[in-house]
């Protein structure tokens, strides 16, 4: 399998690059970044292509599209946090979440092979029915929801060719994280009840399982990921 990451600096993306490179089924783990993506230590290097792309609003260059060609799946995890939002203009936050993504697949949909698999890292936070009035927030989830309806949108219109899920986490763990001091978020999050923890390694072998196996369902929620991660990972592969 033919792998696209984006977001592979961040916590989470450099997470599902360390499980892809680790992964026998992944034969190519295809980067797409703002800068250049480091290989994680000890993992094979040799899977590891990397493009860094200056336009993401525009069509793909032939180069980057030569670069994704015969892809199977792409996990997308190129955003802007709900903390980070709060300090940037929106329209700049509405571009890197929203516009990147959609041109992003519609870009990949020409060059990747069929069924392409597009596995979208949302959050718990996120809300998809625009009509709904939120206490906190509410600008920046319902722009996350708006690009989540977009994808799904994308796929049904390019049935069976394109599939699409959405990955919902609320906490995420791993040995370096401490858990949130942000009073907001912390309410947030509290707004659900309890918000099911996932690990990151979980998450991100759940996400490259999709892409693998198939597409369960949509969206995907912390305890499904978590399952799913348990399932298929092994002791050792866990950050």
């Amino acid at each position: 399998m033919k792998l696209i990451v984006t977001g592979a600096t961040g916590f989470v993306g450099s997470e599902v690059v360390r499980q892809a490179l680790r992964n026998p089924f992944v034969t190519s783990v295809a980067v797409i970044a703002r800068k250049a993506v480091p290989v994680p230590p000890n993992e094979d290097a040799s899977k590891l292509k990397s493009f860094v792309l200056d336009d993401w609003t525009s069509d793909y260059p032939d180069s980057l599209i030569e670069h994704i060609k015969g892809a199977d799946a792409c996990i997308w995890s190129l955003a802007v946090t709900p903390s980070q939002s709060r300090s940037m203009d929106f329209a700049q936050v509405t571009t890197i979440c929203h516009d990147y993504t959609i041109n992003g697949i519609q870009n990949m949909i020409k060059a990747a092979n069929k069924p392409f698999r597009f596995v979208y890292v949302s959050g718990v936070l996120t809300e998809r029915d625009q009509s709904k009035v939120l206490p906190s927030l509410g600008e920046y989830r319902h722009l996350r929801g708006r690009t989540e309806n977009c994808l799904l949108d994308i796929a049904k219109e390019n049935s069976p060719n394109v599939q699409v899920t959405v990955t919902k986490p609320g906490a995420i763990d791993a040995p370096s994280v401490k858990e949130t001091s942000d009073a907001m978020l912390k309410s947030l999050f509290n707004m659900f009840g309890y918000t099911p923890r996932v690990h990151v390694s979980e998450l991100a072998a759940a996400m490259i399982d999709q892409c693998q196996n198939g597409i369960t369902k949509d969206p995907l929620w912390s305890d499904e990921l978590a399952t799913i991660g348990k399932r298929v990972l092994k002791e050792e592969d866990y950050l």
